[in-house]
Parts: structure tokens; C-alpha cells; sequence
């Protein structure tokens, strides 16, 4: 007898992502996104910002709670940060093109009415949401992904992905059936989180620089 698969096992956002039209049918379709139970208690998707064409692509975790709260990605206290990495870094923000490798917040709360915790997505969420991150790359087409964190990588390279084991060198990987070029680094969440938050930034501008170069 064939294994009986888990409802789990079958969430995919295939299904929600159109065929045909650029960034903004895609933004369209991905706000009547069901094809995972993370859109039941997130107020909204939360899809990619900025341009078809854009050089740089930033790809990050999930939306946090002012994302979810806003609709738009990296608006919240690790957004303002990673603006001012990539100046430092010499890279225009408004250059790059912004998303998470899951459009929806995932949260806990410790009580009812309480302040929403963030929660990590799981490899099968992440995994359900790679239908629209792989629409976004073939449109967007660009030259160069940062990877920002543990869970966009394992989404883009795998679960073996480490992030400390490969933060700021250039990888040339193979991404939803395309030659890609990434350069890991930490999460701007990591950063403010850190013991030592000025050495843990200047660790995240040393690895923007290098995508700053590759990009030269």
C-alpha cells in the first residue's frame, strides 16, 4: 500500500501563480494566495517590491510584524538597517529588488492581544512558497541574489545550506532551472539581535561589499 500523504505534504502555491504577466499580475495573484496555512492568520501577502530588470535581487526570510502590518517588505526596524548596509556597501536600495522566501507572517503570541513573535517558517513553507519566488526570478532575471539568512538559503540552495559557512563568497548555483550567482550573508535581524550589534553590522557591510563587486 502506498504511503498516504500528509495535507502538509501538499501545500504548494503552484496552483495561485499565473501563467503569464510580469511583477504585477504575479503581486495580483499572490494576494489570493491559499496554498499554505500561513495566509489564515497573516493580515495580508507581503510580495517582492521593485523593478523588472532590477541587478541585485535581496532575498530574505518571511515578512515580520510591520511588514504584515503594511503590505511591503523590509519596512520594519531590519529593513531600516539593511538600507544602510547596502549605502555603506555603495548600493543604491531603490536599485534592488526586495522579497522573502515566504509572503506570509508566520507568528506566536505568548498571550491573547499580546505583541505577535515572530516564528521561523518551516522548510515545507518555504518550500510551498518557492512557486512565486521562482516567478520572481524569471522575471526579474538578476544578476546577482544576496541571501539574506538561514531560511532563504536553505529555500534557494537546500537544507544543507550553513550560512556561516559561506557568508560573503560569491556561489554559482543553478536556481529554479537557471545559472545563478549568490552571495549569502546574515539576516538584518541577526544583526540587531547580536551581543555586539556594531561588529555583527560591519560584518553584514564587509558581505554586501563583496556583492557590490561582483556586480562591478
Amino acid at each position: 500500500m502506498a504511503a498516504t500523504e500528509s495535507p502538509e505534504d501538499a501545500y504548494t502555491a503552484a496552483p495561485f501563480v499565473p501563467g503569464r504577466g510580469g511583477l504585477p499580475a504575479l503581486r495580483r495573484a499572490a494576494a489570493g494566495c491559499r496554498g499554505c496555512p500561513l495566509h489564515r492568520d497573516a493580515t495580508q501577502t507581503v510580495f517582492g517590491a521593485g523593478k523588472a530588470g532590477a541587478r541585485l535581487m535581496l532575498v530574505g526570510e518571511q515578512p515580520g510584524d510591520q511588514e504584515d502590518r503594511q503590505g511591503e517588505p523590509f519596512v520594519g526596524p531590519a529593513g531600516k538597517l539593511l538600507d544602510r548596509a547596502l549605502a555603506e556597501a555603495g548600493i543604491d536600495p531603490g536599485d534592488a529588488y526586495v522579497t522573502n522566501a515566504v509572503k506570509h507572517f508566520k507568528f506566536t503570541r505568548s498571550e491573547p492581544r499580546k505583541r505577535r513573535i515572530h516564528k521561523a517558517p518551516t522548510l515545507r513553507e518555504a518550500a510551498a512558497c518557492g512557486p512565486w519566488l521562482a516567478a520572481e526570478l524569471a522575471v526579474v532575471e538578476p544578476e546577482l541574489i544576496v541571501v539574506l539568512g538561514a531560511t532563504a538559503g536553505r529555500a534557494l540552495l537546500g537544507s544543507s545550506f550553513r550560512v556561516t559557512r559561506v557568508r560573503g563568497t560569491v556561489l554559482e548555483e543553478r536556481i529554479h532551472g537557471r545559472p545563478q550567482r549568490l552571495v549569502p550573508t546574515v539576516h538584518p535581524s541577526a544583526v540587531l539581535r547580536a551581543d555586539d550589534r556594531e561588529a555583527a553590522f560591519r560584518g553584514l557591510v564587509a558581505d554586501l561589499n563583496i556583492a557590490a563587486d561582483a556586480l562591478s
